[in-house]
C-alpha cells in the first residue's frame, strides 16, 4: 500500500519533474541505484502520505472537555 501512495502523490505533484528524472536515468550508468533509492523515496512518500490522511482527528467531546479545563485553569489563575 505504501509504495503505491507515494506514486500517486509523486504523481499529483511533481509530474514533469518525474519525466525528467526518467530521461535522466536513462543516460546514467548507476540506474540500478537510483532506482533504489527511488523506491525507498517512494515507500518514504507513501508513509507520509497514510500519516496524512489516515489521523484521525480527536472527538469533539474532548476538544470540548480540553476547553473547559483550559477556561477552569484560566479563571483559577
Amino acid at each position: 500500500m505504501l509504495p503505491a501512495a507515494g506514486p500517486a502523490d509523486l504523481a499529483v505533484s511533481t509530474v514533469g519533474t518525474a519525466l525528467g528524472t526518467v530521461r535522466g536515468l536513462l543516460r546514467r550508468s548507476d540506474a540500478a541505484e537510483l532506482a533504489a533509492e527511488a523506491e525507498h523515496d517512494l515507500v518514504a512518500r507513501g508513509r507520509l502520505v497514510v500519516d496524512r490522511y489516515a489521523a484521525v482527528p480527536p472527538a469533539h467531546l474532548e476538544i470540548v472537555a480540553r476547553h473547559a479545563l483550559a477556561r477552569r485553569a484560566a479563571e483559577d489563575a
